[in-house]
């Protein structure tokens, strides 16, 4: 009886209470190459850590356009490109007021930095 009661909550209910993933983009901007090769942290408001320029899409830009507007808006790149696809992604717990948290996605973009 409990074994059927593990695979019913397992199977059926559980899901129904998992919130749904958000997403958002993320710029690691850097500049120079091999041993000269910088990379640009922003720190955080919420916590002081340091983080990578991200946010949520933005309309009427692709997912490496958020990016680099993310890159922009709160860190101040004002030139660069961004690769065409991501280089890979991180989950994280977003906390929201009421110390609700929600699992977000953030693909990250390689962002060459100009200026």
């Amino acid at each position: 009886m409990i074994e059927q009661f593990r695979h019913f909550w397992g199977d059926y209910v559980a899901p129904l209470y998992k919130r749904p993933e958000r997403l958002q983009f993320a710029a690691l901007c850097y500049r120079g190459h091999g041993d000269r090769t910088q990379i640009l942290l922003i720190t955080s408001r919420d916590t002081g850590r340091w983080v990578l320029p991200k946010g949520w899409p933005i309309k009427g830009l692709d997912s490496a356009g958020s990016a680099m507007r993310e890159a922009w808006e709160e860190a101040g790149v004002r030139a660069g490109r961004a690769s065409k696809s991501p280089l890979g992604e991180f989950v994280y717990g977003k906390t929201l007021p009421g110390d609700w948290s929600i699992p977000v996605r953030t693909l990250v973009y390689a962002v060459e930095v100009a200026e």
